[in-house]
């Protein structure tokens, strides 16, 4: 009996999986540039820094930018839809390609250091637009376009090395029309992701890191470790994202915060932290949607730290906020501060101790935050420890802390007084000699926040008094314009402190 032969070419099939592949990356940006609405690439054209630089701002500033913006979303679009279902194959990877290069030198990857931050952003020469390109120009120049259209309808171009005849007609144009109920597979699972997390606005051009603020990257952050994650020692705070603000008595600055930390906002900020070597952030529960959507739309690998509570006065409710943590995909899992205060402040601290059993039962890292100092004694002496502390960490030598003869515990999160010399929203760490002396005999990992005192001391200072007095990292809300001058102070800290041999107690 003679064996049948199968027409199909793994050659051939190779190249229409990178081709579809491709193709679809094309059809998805430019669809979500629709979806977004009001989309314009006037600031990415605006804002580059390359070589070609000149020509790009031109075209930010003509009056056809919108014309420039639609023949964009246009092209992406067409170019996309040939490239999967392969049709015109040839000429459609050609125009991707130098629609590719045009990004590309948009932004330039010359002249950054092969050893500057592991980001994408940073590769030298080569970078995942140039891949993409020269993949194009393979598919371009290939005697090979895959299956497709092309094939079905076109199977007698010269171009294509006949295959054997062996299949029946019918079988052959399922195979090669395949890709068409794929477009409309992935197109609805896109819609379905869509419908569950909302638009994509983090689609190509549509943000970018300002790439000249990257440049004045001093070096790497240095990093330490909580358990088996690596973490920088300066970690991203969740609270200006978040839109908590501790303003004292300015009334406005949760709603000013709000308003400037747009989600598109949120992605840049947190786009630009990671750029920087910041791997980490610490927020507060709410904000677990916003950055389980950034991390699925971007791939980021942000380690997310959130802090979790229960009714403090319901016990039923004791593990409902660790189970929506491990639902949203967190990293780690941190007993939140103020919750840590009141159930040591209200003879609760079985409950503490409970809570972070689970955790650890769970298999997570689990943190102890607190604002009272007192509440982390209390811990430790019913034998409660944690993985990490995440304690405020701040001195008290700026002008708005009130007397500390005045100062009482568990105040913080409490009554905002009228009297100037009571607490108002304006200190954070009460007793600092006495936290400094509990961090100083820890003996697991400790984080430090508010080391700022919610914006009354500056980075130079409050930094170095944090690390000094034994913080292995501290926790910083960061504005996306004071990013990368933090980290660079953060790292001519840590370099001074080393020099200097100022720190007593070990790093861990």
């Amino acid at each position: 009996m003679k064996q049948i032969q199968t027409s199909f070419s793994w050659e051939k099939g190779m190249i229409t999986l990178l081709r579809m592949a491709i193709g679809w990356h094309f059809l998805y940006e430019g669809v979500a540039k629709i979806v977004i609405g009001n989309w314009s690439s006037q600031s990415y054209l605006a804002n580059t820094s390359g070589f070609f630089s000149p020509f790009y701002h031109w075209i930010a500033a003509s009056p056809a930018i919108g014309v420039v913006d639609w023949l964009n979303i246009i092209g992406l679009i067409f170019i996309g839809l040939m490239l999967f279902i392969g049709v015109f194959v040839r000429l459609s990877a050609a125009t991707g390609a130098l629609l590719l290069f045009l990004y590309y030198l948009a932004y330039p990857p010359f002249g950054l250091s092969l050893l500057s931050v592991s980001r994408e952003s940073h590769l030298y020469i080569v970078d995942p637009l140039l891949l993409e390109a020269l993949a194009l120009l393979f598919l371009a120049c290939s005697r090979h376009s895959g299956y497709g259209i092309d094939l079905a309808v076109f199977r007698r171009r010269k171009t294509e090395p006949a295959e054997p005849d062996t299949l029946p007609g019918r079988r052959k144009v399922i195979k090669d029309l395949a890709s068409i109920p794929l477009l409309g597979l992935m197109g609805w699972g896109a819609w379905h992701n869509g419908r569950r997390y909302g638009v994509d606005v983090m689609s190509g051009a549509t943000i970018q890191v300002n790439r000249q603020d990257l440049s004045e990257l001093k070096g790497r952050l240095p990093f330490g470790k909580i358990g088996g994650h690596e973490i920088s020692r300066l970690v991203l705070g969740g609270n200006l994202i978040g839109g908590w603000a501790h303003a004292r008595d300015l009334i406005y600055a949760d709603t000013l915060f709000k308003a400037y930390n747009t989600e598109r906002k949120i992605y840049e900020t947190l786009m630009l932290a990671e750029a920087a070597g910041i791997n980490t952030i610490n927020i507060g529960f709410s904000s677990n949607p916003v950055l389980q959507k950034y991390k699925k739309v971007t791939g980021s690998k942000l380690k997310v730290i959130t802090q979790i509570s229960a009714d403090v006065k319901d016990e039923s409710t004791l593990f409902d906020n660790m189970y929506q943590a491990i639902d949203f995909g967190v990293d780690i899992i941190q007993v939140q501060g103020n919750w840590c205060d009141w159930m040591v402040r209200d003879r609760h601290v079985d409950r503490i101790g409970r809570l972070l059993d689970k955790i650890k039962e769970e298999g997570f890292i689990a943190g102890l935050g607190a604002h009272t100092v007192d509440s982390l004694i209390a811990c430790q002496e019913a034998g409660i420890v944690p993985d990490y502390y995440m304690k405020t960490m701040h001195h008290d030598n700026y002008w708005s802390a009130h007397p500390k003869e005045n100062r009482v515990p568990f105040e913080v999160d409490g009554v905002n007084h009228l009297d100037h010399n009571k607490f108002h929203n304006n200190l954070f760490c009460l007793f600092p000699e006495r936290t400094a002396e509990f961090v100083r005999h820890a003996t697991v990992p400790v984080m430090g926040f508010k080391v700022l005192a919610a914006g009354a001391i500056r980075p130079e200072d409050g930094f170095k008094w944090a690390f000094v007095h034994g913080a292995d990292f501290i926790c910083v809300g960061m504005f996306d314009f004071q990013i990368v001058n933090d980290v660079n102070i953060c790292m001519d800290t840590l370099a001074a402190i080393e020099k200097e041999k100022i720190r007593e107690r070990q790093w861990y």
